[in-house]
């Protein structure tokens, strides 16, 4: 069978194009495990491939005679918050996934003991039948478990690891999950706030999966051109990898769209816009993976997170604790350059578009002129348009939005996406602290430059435009220096929003040394 790039499940050598997972280790030190007889904890995002690597480095064990390694996920306990209905399951998934890659002779006994002793004796009486090789257990999805049922866990882990050993208990422990231990935060029923790291304090690394660098995009493609005679353009890879910015499953994504569906005749290369056609259809399709993604937008921990970035108002209460990490940890966020920002241009995308879609659908079709004579989009004419709009719906609009701050940000997001869907498309810069988003429109082979840029209240309406004049034209050098710009300001302090409908819509050109800005007032 001809390999191909996965999107579903594991990678494995024999069926897909895949890199050697444990190049990407961060923190970890694989030789030593088993040997030192070492525990250990692997964290990172989703679809970044620890599922690959843990099943990978187990085939290696095995195939090494070095240990007995079993890959056991403990996914099946996520509704299992008591120890009483959590570790018998973990020790049925244990014997499972024996049966899976180890066989019928190394499927570990259930011991019928109560819950508070079960998974360590069963972990013992495994040690003692794979003997007298040694035992070492790959514990994956490990932060589903939840409350009592993870402290349970951790403190029979902690409890043979003293005497762990050939034939007593496994000599190495992985676990691993989207979180590092230390942030698991665990709270009794009553509300009482448990300490993890006490019932598990012998784990000596907590390592991480690195994404895929510019260079291993360009590696898994070679092997699809090495295996089939396809062509990669250069420039093809460099889109691939600054969409996705490695992200894994982002990544195998847009490459088995532009080879199964959009470059799929004998000898046709893949270019660029192949891969821009693949971005696309991957946001319309909201795959499992982004799907998963969106739901988080829900999530008020995350809601706060991402609003500030929309919104460029980035304040240090916001970046500390533990919601801030588990945005981080979702691979949702990520720090570029040492500054908080959505992951990747797809989440981008995505984000805004999901966050919109509500005011997008609410917006009638546009029965005004937005288009030119010779067919190019006329910007003056659709933010003319939006000045009606917002001040007609605003009100009423604001009162039912869910990510209230970046209302405003998002409503004009959707009228633009509304008129351009279908024969243009939306670039969007969210300057996390810079207090903007940037959107670059194209329509036809032409550009526009858009501000997004809320007043600030200690800043006023002059000294903000100021800032946004200096910061569109930085930004409209990197695009297209001969191209329109403009700022739509809106100003929602108390000041502002006393003014009359007729004193908010303003327009003004603003000469600058770089060429005419439009400020656009909402």
């Amino acid at each position: 069978m001809a390999k191909f790039f996965n999107t579903t499940g594991p990678c494995n050598p024999d069926d897909h194009y895949m890199l050697p997972p444990s190049a990407r280790l961060v923190g970890a030190q694989l030789s030593r495990y088993i040997g030192q007889k070492l525990y250990w904890v692997l964290h990172a995002p989703r679809q970044s491939g620890k599922t690959t690597f843990l099943q990978s480095w187990m085939r290696e064990i095995n195939a090494s005679g070095q240990a007995i390694a079993c890959y056991v996920s403990v996914e099946r306990c996520q509704d299992f918050p008591r120890a009483q209905d959590a570790m018998p399951a973990i020790v049925s998934a244990m014997q499972d996934y024996a049966k899976a890659f180890l066989g019928k002779d190394a499927i570990p006994a259930c011991p019928d003991i109560e819950a508070a002793s079960m998974l360590q004796r069963a972990l013992e009486l495994w040690a003692e039948q794979v003997a007298p090789m040694p035992l070492v257990v790959l514990f994956d999805e490990v932060d589903v478990l939840q409350d009592q049922a993870l402290v349970s866990f951790l403190r029979q882990l902690r409890g043979g690891f003293a005497a762990r050993g050939v034939g007593k208990f496994p000599v190495s422990v992985a676990l691993v999950g989207m979180r590092d231990l230390r942030d698991y935060l665990i709270k009794s029923k009553d509300g009482v706030m448990l300490n993890p790291g006490s019932p598990f304090n012998i784990k000596q690394d907590s390592a991480s999966l690195s994404s895929f660098a510019r260079e291993d995009v360009f590696a898994l493609a070679a092997q699809h051109t090495d295996a089939t005679g396809q062509r990669f353009d250069d420039a093809a890879l460099d889109a691939v990898y600054e969409q996705a910015r490695g992200q894994p499953w982002l990544t195998n994504a847009m490459l088995q769209k532009c080879v199964w569906t959009l470059a799929n005749e004998a000898g046709q290369a893949v270019t660029a816009d192949c891969v821009l056609q693949a971005r696309e259809m991957l946001i319309q399709e909201r795959a499992v993976h982004l799907d998963s993604l969106i739901e988080r937008l829900r999530d008020p921990r995350i809601k706060k997170i991402v609003q500030t970035i929309l919104i460029g108002d980035m304040r240090p209460e916001v970046t500390r604790g533990d919601d801030f990490r588990f945005a981080l940890d979702l691979g949702l966020v990520a720090l570029i350059d040492g500054t908080p920002a959505i992951a990747n241009p797809i989440y981008k995308e995505v984000v805004a578009r999901v966050l919109s879609q509500e005011y997008q659908l609410s917006i009638p079709a546009p029965e005004f002129k937005w288009k030119k004579p010779n067919g190019a989009l006329d910007m003056d004419a659709l933010l003319r348009e939006f000045q009606k709009f917002w001040s007609w719906n605003a009100d009423v609009w604001e009162e039912k939005a869910d990510y209230t701050e970046a209302f405003p940000h998002l409503l004009l997001m959707a009228f633009l996406q509304r008129v351009v869907n279908g024969g243009g498309r939306i670039e969007r810069e969210y300057a996390a602290g810079r207090g903007r988003i940037d959107l670059a429109v194209q329509y036809g082979n032409e550009w526009n430059i858009i501000e997004i840029k809320l007043v600030h209240p200690r800043k006023g309406r002059q000294l903000t435009q100021e800032e946004g004049l200096a910061q569109v034209n930085r930004y409209r050098d990197t695009v297209d220096p001969a191209c329109a710009a403009y700022i739509v300001l809106f100003d929602r302090t108390p000041a502002g929003r006393a003014l009359s409908w007729e004193q908010r819509l303003s327009w003004d050109e603003v000469a600058t040394d770089k060429g005419a800005v439009t400020v656009v007032g909402g």
